[in-house]
């Protein structure tokens, strides 16, 4: 099972998205953890009405408290990090558990693939099935998101990632000290390099389509 952290930002309608697409699309049941930054939208009542964990605070700590936080909460020995504008595509964790079956070492980072929905930002794959909540097509998304073909290969990239939770404390989770952190892959890729970590890999047919960030860059 995984401990799927999220920081979210009053960004309740993508959020819902988010965690509905989850429990639809996953094979197993997963923990999933919020970060609620403020929560003045309705974000606290519906954690609290859909029995979801949750750290909290009263500004914006951004993704970098905002996941250490919720990566404290975990229950299980995966995590994995993602925005709250993502919608998990049927299988994702099928594929990404089947990966870490086969590693006999917990030094590892795979990632999942982004479909993009900014037809104008070249991302892994580039497919427009709304730009918003209101204009998804999840429909559209679902009949044609295994013809949206990526291959696997090697190297670090972004969200949503999946850390084995051992190698996640030992280099201490996202670096505090550059939040609000809303790019801080690449230093935590660089932390686990450190460590030890060689396995970067990202798995193409892992996906999930991202409506850009809407939430993490938002009043900085």
């Amino acid at each position: 099972m995984i401990s799927i952290i999220i920081p979210t930002y009053n960004n309740l309608k993508y959020l819902k998205l988010c965690v509905n697409s989850i429990n639809k699309n996953s094979i197993h049941n997963h923990e999933i953890i919020l970060h609620i930054n403020e929560g003045v939208d309705g974000t606290l009542d519906y954690a609290l009405d859909n029995n979801l964990k949750y750290s909290y605070s009263k500004i914006n700590d951004g993704i970098c408290i905002g996941c250490n936080n919720a990566a404290k909460m975990s229950s299980f020995d995966l995590i994995l990090y993602a925005h709250d504008d993502m919608y998990f595509c049927p299988n994702w964790d099928k594929i990404l558990l089947n990966e870490v079956k086969k590693i006999k070492t917990k030094l590892f980072y795979l990632s999942g693939i982004m479909i993009n929905a900014d037809l104008k930002v070249q991302g892994h794959l580039n497919f427009f099935s709304g730009h918003n909540t209101e204009t998804f097509d999840e429909k559209k998304l679902l009949e044609n998101y295994k013809e949206l073909r990526h291959y696997d290969f090697q190297g670090s990239t972004w969200a949503p990632h999946l850390i084995h939770k051992d190698t996640w404390n030992k280099v201490g989770g996202l670096s505090e000290e550059f939040s609000p952190g809303t790019g801080s892959d690449p230093d935590l890729c660089m932390k686990l390099w450190k460590l030890g970590v060689r396995i970067f890999k990202g798995m193409g047919n892992s996906k999930v389509y991202h409506f850009g960030s809407i939430v993490t860059r938002q009043k900085e």
